[in-house]
């Protein structure tokens, strides 16, 4: 019987024909075969006489598979340097931290245009169903460890840094828009949400956007949007830009003196209550649905603005900021929605996606700041969202089964970091991945449908 974990051996430098990153490789791939790097160069101008060594929309691709692989660092991207064979020229670290000091302010927003343009190509190849696009806007704290950065400031949490907020596409899962704040921006800032509802609009395909975007014609849209925020976004200014645009909304409610009387009110008036079920249609043990519109003014809101409520058994650390009891917990939330309240309370529900989709970027580089300058910082969360977005289409267009949902550190263990061995064949190089590698198959399969892309 063996007791050793390894096999020993002697370790020496100097090796040559290794590939280290061979699903990082299959991820480049797919990005240079939309078009990514070339879509992103054309809206990058030269700042100098001379064209770059280094062509800056490759430095923002190449920077995102360091990200997407796991990165944190200007200095990480060494680890592609040393794989010229793979990755071709790559740039060096003090090349990618001029680069993000070069692409701010308005350099950096021309780069949406092209971010748009690849990801209406992406959909296309997905073709998305004609339900409604749903958005979810959330924020999140971001703690960084040094008062040198610039906007860093404390937190109502007590921590101190960044509170950046962020709109995703809820089907699939993409960063659409963000913006960077510092740590003591607020949660409820009108001109935050409506300028990520803005910049998400004008992301979709225009075929989407087109009847959403403000000041266009409504009667003029092909398909509707949808937002959903917690009760940040719940502020007079944000539903009214909803509606200037024909955007539905489901919004968190506060607590407010109305709500709670006609809370107080549901428990008299008989059949109010309704059981609330899963997103699979089951029942929630001992959770029910009300609608409370005709028990509250709700005049000062969007026509067809509706209040609809939940309540759940009460479980041990939950929350009661809205509505006191003993025996259950009461949330709320306002909708423009037609439909059954109990239909909408699940799809309410659902905005809880936002957080694995913020947790995917905190593990691609979102916990990691490294700048001084706050500009240079906003181009790193460009880029953060960049590879999350990357890695979303890689996943929807070239994998299967549970590997599009696969989170980044799965992905990075069995694909992204895959090792295998270069052999030079007829003037060709060919990359043999490794014998008995588990999820060879599965990248074999991705590289098939990267080659079928048009």
């Amino acid at each position: 019987m063996h007791s050793t974990s390894t096999t020993r051996v002697s370790v020496e430098s100097g090796g040559t024909g290794v590939a280290a990153h061979v699903g990082l490789h299959a991820l480049g791939s797919f990005a240079d075969r939309i078009g990514l790097g070339a879509s992103l160069s054309r809206r990058i101008e030269p700042t100098g006489e001379r064209q770059p060594l280094h062509d800056r929309g490759k430095v923002l691709v190449q920077m995102a598979l360091v990200l997407a692989g796991g990165g944190e660092s200007c200095s990480d991207i060494e680890h592609l340097r040393v794989q010229d064979d793979l990755f071709g020229s790559v740039p060096s670290d003090t090349t990618v931290f001029r680069t993000f000091h070069e692409l701010i302010g308005t350099r950096r927003t021309a780069l949406a245009a092209s971010l748009a343009e690849v990801r209406a190509k992406v959909w296309d190849s997905l073709d998305v169903s004609d339900e409604p696009v749903v958005l979810d806007i959330d924020a999140s704290l971001v703690d960084v460890h040094t008062e040198s950065k610039e906007h860093a400031a404390p937190n109502f949490k007590g921590g101190y840094g960044f509170h950046p907020m962020f709109c995703f596409a809820d089907a699939t899962g993409e960063a659409l828009s963000s913006v960077l704040r510092p740590g003591n921006a607020t949660a409820n800032a009108v001109v935050d949400h409506v300028t990520l509802l803005d910049a998400a609009i004008a992301q979709l395909p225009a075929v989407i956007a087109h009847g959403h975007c403000h000041g266009d014609d409504g009667t003029l849209a092909a398909r509707s949007i949808v937002v959903r925020t917690d009760s940040a976004g719940c502020t007079a200014g944000f539903f009214a830009a909803c509606h200037e645009r024909n955007v539905s909304f489901l919004v968190t409610a506060r607590t407010n003196a109305q709500l709670v009387s006609a809370i107080y009110e549901t428990s008299v008036v008989h059949g109010l209550w309704h059981p609330a079920v899963t997103t699979d249609g089951e029942l929630r043990d001992h959770a029910a649905v009300c609608e409370v519109t005709e028990l509250m003014d709700l005049t000062s809101f969007p026509e067809g603005t509706r209040c609809i409520v939940r309540r759940e058994p009460l479980h041990q650390g939950a929350q009661r900021s809205l509505f006191p009891s003993l025996e259950f917990r009461y949330l709320a939330f306002y909708t423009d929605l037609d439909g059954d309240p109990v239909a909408l309370d699940v799809q309410m529900r659902a905005h809880a996606h936002v957080e694995s989709h913020i947790q995917r970027l905190k593990d691609s580089g979102l916990c990691r700041f490294p700048f001084t300058s706050f500009e240079a910082n906003s181009t790193w969360l460009l880029a953060v969202t960049l590879a999350a977005d990357l890695v979303r289409w890689f996943q929807l267009v070239c994998l299967e089964g549970a590997w599009r949902e696969a989170r980044p550190k799965a992905l990075r263990w069995e694909l992204f970091h895959a090792p295998g061995r270069l052999i030079r064949s007829a003037r060709r190089l060919i990359v043999r991945i490794l014998d008995g590698w588990p999820t060879a198959g599965v990248l074999l399969s991705a590289y098939r449908r990267i080659e079928l892309l048009t």
